[in-house]
Parts: structure tokens; sequence; C-alpha cells
């Protein structure tokens, strides 16, 4: 039996979009199944202590600055620091890919589409037609997928998902988790990577 990663993001995150293909790479090396947890991102900061963006002191907005910057560059990307419909409601958004699962459909061809449609072609993901659109792209019924998003029963998946990433000790996006053991934020893929390959017992909280 492979080994599974749980995977919290959100399509708001642009850390998340950052680091998905590599993270998908490196799953498909090891054989891992992921299972794809989107959640709400301003409830999550709040609850574990985090700020939204705009409510964080200038120092660190400008940093993360900065680091996007950097991590263009290091992951070979090309995207807007500030695309024109960011940020944005992604609860339809993330609800597509909860929806997608639910019918058994892999939602890695929409996230393929998704996030760069976001920070590289500046479109607007809480757009019910784009969404759809992007999802008919990725191969996937998008207005079928659309339409079930908004249900009550897509948003207590996506509710489930909060309560599932508190329980875990997740506080942003994206994190992976890998037998209870948190790896926050794409900058942290290759010591994923490394305890994939060593195989070695996960590391504990000594506090």
């Amino acid at each position: 039996m492979s080994r599974q990663v749980d995977y919290y993001f959100s399509l708001q995150s642009p850390w998340a979009y950052i680091g998905h293909k590599m993270f998908r790479d490196i799953a498909a090396t090891y054989d891992i199944k992921i299972n794809h947890k989107p959640v709400v991102l301003v409830d999550l900061f709040s609850e574990t202590g985090g700020l939204p963006l705009l409510k964080r002191h200038p120092v660190r907005q400008r940093y993360r600055m900065v680091e996007l910057q950097r991590w263009r560059d290091k992951r070979g990307l090309k995207f807007h620091l500030q695309p024109a419909n960011w940020p944005f409601n992604a609860r339809l958004a993330d609800g597509v890919v909860i929806a997608a699962l639910e019918a058994g459909h892999d939602p890695d061809p929409f996230l393929r589409r998704a996030f760069p449609a976001v920070w590289e072609d500046q479109l607007n993901l809480a757009d019910p037609a784009t969404l759809a659109k992007i999802a008919d792209d990725a191969g996937l019924p998008g207005k079928a997928l659309v339409e079930r998003s908004g249900s009550d029963e897509i948003s207590a998946a996506y509710e489930q998902n909060r309560q599932d990433a508190l329980a875990a000790d997740v506080f942003g996006s994206p994190v992976y988790v890998l037998d209870g053991e948190v790896f926050w934020g794409q900058d942290r893929i290759e010591l994923l990577a490394d305890a994939l390959k060593s195989g070695r017992a996960p590391y504990r909280s000594q506090v």
C-alpha cells in the first residue's frame, strides 16, 4: 500500500500555486496517494494566531513580495505579483475541487489550470462561468461541478476540511501532512521528499 499525504491548500494561495507542480512530481516519484483538502484560509489564520495579509505589519508585507520574486525565479515561473483579480472569495473554486473528488475525478488537471489562471492570466476564479470553462478545458464537467460546488453538502465538506486542519495542527497553505508530520509551505517540499526517500519515522513536537 502506498503512503498518503494530506494536502491542505486553497486556490487563493500563491504558495500553493508555486509548489503544486513540484509536489505532484514528488508524489509521482514516491507513489504517494494525495488526499486533497481545500480549506478556507481566513478562518484558519484567525483560529491559529495568524493574520490576513492586509492586517500584517508592513515589514512582513514587503518581505512577502520579495519572497514571491525569489520563488518565482527558483521554480521557473512567470506570474504577476499582484494579479488583477486577487484576493478573491475562493469558496466556489475550492468547492469545485471537492465536487470533483466527490464525483471520482482527479482534480489535478483542473488545479494545473486554475492556479495559473489566477496568477498568470489574471482571471477571476470567483466567477462561475470562468470556473466552468477551466474545468471543461481540464476534461471535467465544468457546469455540473460549479453547480455542485455551491451546495450545502460541499459547504459541509469544506467545513470538515477546516476542522481536520485544526486537528492536524495545520495553519496555512499549502501544508503537506505525512504520517502526522506537518510540512508547512512550498519551501518545505524538499524536506518532504527527504522524509519520503529515507522512510524515517515522523518527527513529533516536544512541547
